[in-house]
């Protein structure tokens, strides 16, 4: 059975290093950026970004053959080992660039997950290594059906990745699209503020009308883990709420994976502010915000009560028109909310 597990992990690597060329080759812009990003020359730029992927395919074939398997995967090693003590300088620097390691869909800032994800890549590099000392014959070891089966099964796999990789990817850019294409920025002042729910990092679903439910404004903050003037403006929010509790509720709305979100709400001191995550864009195309870090204020009444305020500097701005404003009552009959018709 070890023969098995040594071909299946030979087989894994193969298509991630495989995925990872694929990725870059047919996203040549985000692969020039991500070199720059991490610290290439930019004279070396468009050098390094097709030296990588067909180093990578190299690599993802190599792991396969078995008089190549040993070599391919200390290689591997080594170029993971890099990548890592890169991604670890860039964030001990506080830097976030785009990974792009898998083309565009694999855009997403990095963090601590992407160190995780290469300490396990690592580790598999070192079993494929090892195992293809041991087992020297694999995969001719194996009965020829079983062998190419499991390769059958690894291509498969490989496809539906990169299949789900292609609608990630599809998604993010219409989104981009339609937030390009909302005419002018923001909602008029005095408009109904769209409902919404969305995942809090708690486990709960939050909405609008919760956030409202003591009759406090609402100041939602759109923010991206990625961008360093919205870690700036977050770690000034927990101060800024405790100065307007009676007027103001603070939540901060991101957009992408939930467990990123609550480690940099954590990282930021956040505290008892609720971080709301998007599924895609859904919040930030119904009130029209186009980038991070934005500010949308809501009156207690559920109505729009400002522009968007662009920038850290502007949302502080917001923050200090909403302790200007202090509370809000609203008209109650019968016990029941009365809404504002003006």
């Amino acid at each position: 059975m070890a023969e098995y597990g040594v071909w299946v992990v030979r087989l894994g690597l193969a298509v991630v290093f495989g995925l990872a060329a694929w990725g870059k080759l047919a996203d040549r812009v985000g692969a020039r950026q991500a070199v720059v990003d991490f610290g290439v020359p930019v004279r070396w730029g468009p050098a390094v970004a097709w030296a990588l992927p067909v180093l990578e395919a190299g690599l993802a074939v190599g792991v396969l053959a078995p008089w190549t398997a040993v070599g391919a995967a200390v290689a591997a090693l080594l170029v993971l080992a890099v990548f890592t003590a890169a991604m670890a300088r860039l964030l001990a620097q506080g830097k976030r660039p785009a990974c792009s390691c898998f083309g565009a869909a694999g855009s997403a800032p990095i963090g601590r997950r992407t160190l995780v994800r290469n300490a396990v890549l690592m580790l598999f590099t070192v079993l494929a290594a090892v195992g293809s000392v041991v087992y020297q014959g694999v995969p001719g070891e194996l009965p020829a059906d079983h062998a190419v089966g499991l390769v059958v099964v690894a291509v498969l796999a490989a496809l539906l990745v990169w299949g789900f990789g292609q609608v990630q990817t599809l998604r993010w850019r219409l989104d981009e699209q339609a937030l390009s294409t909302l005419g002018a920025e923001g909602l008029p002042v005095g408009a109904v503020a769209p409902e919404f729910e969305l995942l809090g990092t708690a486990g709960d679903r939050v909405s609008l009308a919760e956030l409202l439910a003591h009759d406090r404004q609402v100041l939602l903050v759109f923010v991206h883990p990625g961008c360093e003037m919205c870690a700036a403006l977050a770690r000034e929010l927990p101060r800024w709420q405790q100065r307007t509790e009676q007027a103001l509720r603070i939540a901060v709305v991101g957009n992408g994976d939930l467990a990123e979100h609550a480690r940099w709400g954590a990282e930021q001191g956040l505290g008892a502010i609720p971080v709301l995550v998007q599924q895609g864009n859904e919040a930030a195309l119904r009130y029209r915000v186009r980038g991070t870090p934005s500010g949308v204020l809501i009156r207690a009444d559920g109505r729009i009560a400002g522009q968007v305020a662009r920038g850290a500097m502007a949302v502080r701005e917001l923050i200090m028109q909403a302790k200007n404003t202090g509370r809000q009552p609203v008209p109650r009959q019968n016990g029941q909310r009365v809404p504002d018709r003006r």
